[in-house]
Formats: structure tokens, C-alpha cells, sequence
């Protein structure tokens, strides 16, 4: 499959994807202006993420796999998830019953979007408010668990190419322990299909896992060490399967060499230093 033919399916997904989007959002924010959080606000943001899903496959190529499902507790659970794509979002929306995602301020403040997000209970994070913002992160986020939502956070706050260095947060260490609820882990492979700084998508099957819940009694240190550990060491063990299994796409600098030296047992990249940032 040429590169130009890529080009042009992944033109019309995106085409495809903004079209529908910007419809469903004018609908759900419209609703959920006059009447907050309806049993048809959340059908249609199901049939938002499952289309997507589906044009994913159909026009650029990208299948889905979601393991580990049935190992996520029962009640409110806070999902913390490698960020690659928009497509973690459709995968993931599915299995969180009562979502309630961690956005940026500025998300919010998009029309329409802005107000279909308020009315599912998103947790902003207003970076604008300095050191309060993380008492207002988690006051939203304790508000979202009382209305049993289940928490939807990426700790990195921003999507990462596959196999670079991490950066966790700290908004994540602070809600587990404020909050006592799981923690539970999520490891993917996105990336590699649907690179945040590629106009192109790329045929392949895009994976998610569930991995067993993280439970509340942690210190901090150990918590964010363990979830760390979790959620790299299986992405990485991941994306080292797919690898093996043959890549579609173009391999360039500096992922190639990532690639490499991970099927050579060596760690990918060395680790960005953690910022004491909340999201």
C-alpha cells in the first residue's frame, strides 16, 4: 500500500471524524444546557466512540483489541492511561459506564464541545489557577465519585509518541490518595498507527489492556513507582509483540532506534525528570 493511497483514506477519516463530531456536539451541548446528563446524551457519545471505531477500521485500516476488561472492580475506579491517540478515548469509553474524563481547561471553553463535556461530569484543570488548581481538580473529581462516576485521567496530561520518554504527573499520586478508590492501569499501543505528529494513519490493530487494579493504602512514592511500572513495562512488552509481528508503517528516527534497542533488551530511552505538575 502506497503512502499517497494512505493519505487519501486518512484525509477522509479526518474528514469523516470533525464532520460527525462537530454534529453530535452540537446535539449534546445543546441538551446538556437545558436538561444536564440524559440516558440519549450518552447513547449518542457511545455511538460517537463506536462509530469512530468503525470508520478507523473501514477507511484507514486500524482494527481494535481490548483485553482485560474483566479484571476491572465493580464501583467507582480511576482509569489511568498511556495517551497516544484520540483512539484511547474511543476505546476506553465503552467500559467505563459513568465516565467523568480529566481535560484541559481550554477543551471546555470550545462551543458546543465545551458544554456536551460539562454535562458528563468532566474534571477540569485550569493550569490559569496556579496553586489552586489542583484543590479544584479534586474537588470536581470527588463531587464526580459521589455521583458514581468512574474516572477517566491520562497522567502523562498530553499524548505521547510510542516508546518515548514518560512524564507522569502528579494530579494522579494526589487523587488516589485522596480519593481511596483503584487505580487501574491501562497499557496501549495507539501510536503506532495513529502518531500525534503524522497526518497519516496506518492499517494495523491498535491495542488496549486493562491491567489489575492498583489497590487505595499506597504511600505516594510507591503508588507512582508501581503504576509506572505497570503501565510502561506493558506497553512496552506490547509494542515489542507488534513489532516482531511487522509494522506497516515507515520506521524513522527516532522511533526506529527505540524499536531497536528495545528488541535488543535494552531500555527505549531514558526517562524525562518528573515535574511536580498536576495533570
Amino acid at each position: 500500500m502506497t503512502t499517497f493511497i494512505q493519505a487519501l483514506r486518512s484525509a477522509l477519516f479526518y474528514l469523516l471524524f470533525f464532520a460527525q463530531t462537530a454534529v453530535l456536539a452540537l446535539i449534546i451541548g445543546t441538551v446538556g444546557i437545558l436538561w444536564g446528563r440524559t440516558r440519549v446524551t450518552w447513547a449518542l457519545s457511545q455511538y460517537w466512540g463506536n462509530s469512530n471505531l468503525w470508520l478507523l477500521r473501514w477507511v484507514v485500516g486500524i482494527k481494535t483489541q481490548v483485553d482485560g476488561a474483566d479484571t476491572i472492580p465493580s464501583g467507582p475506579v480511576i482509569f489511568a492511561a498511556k495517551h497516544m491517540s484520540d483512539w484511547d478515548i474511543f476505546a476506553i469509553l465503552p467500559h467505563t459506564i459513568r465516565p467523568a474524563f480529566v481535560a484541559k481547561k481550554e477543551l471546555m471553553d470550545i462551543p458546543f464541545f465545551g458544554w456536551a463535556a460539562r454535562s458528563f461530569d468532566t474534571i477540569r484543570i485550569d493550569r490559569s489557577k496556579g496553586g489552586d488548581a489542583l484543590p479544584l481538580m479534586l474537588a470536581d473529581a470527588r463531587s464526580a465519585v459521589a455521583k458514581g462516576c468512574r474516572l477517566v485521567i491520562f497522567p502523562e496530561g498530553t499524548r505521547k509518541a510510542p516508546l518515548a520518554p514518560h512524564d507522569y504527573r502528579y494530579g494522579i499520586v494526589r487523587m488516589y490518595l485522596e480519593l481511596g478508590v483503584p487505580v487501574v492501569p491501562v497499557a496501549l499501543t495507539s501510536g503506532l498507527y495513529w502518531s500525534r505528529k503524522s497526518l497519516i494513519l496506518w492499517p494495523g490493530t491498535a491495542r488496549a489492556r486493562f491491567l489489575p487494579a492498583i489497590q487505595p493504602g499506597l504511600d505516594a512514592d510507591s503508588f507512582r513507582d508501581r503504576l509506572i511500572a505497570t503501565i510502561e513495562g506493558e506497553t512496552n512488552a506490547m509494542i515489542l509483540e507488534a513489532y516482531h509481528q511487522g509494522l506497516t508503517r515507515p520506521l524513522v528516527e527516532p522511533l526506529a532506534g527505540r524499536l531497536r534497542a528495545l528488541a535488543a533488551g535494552q531500555p527505549p530511552i531514558a526517562e524525562e525528570r518528573a515535574k511536580p505538575t498536576i495533570s
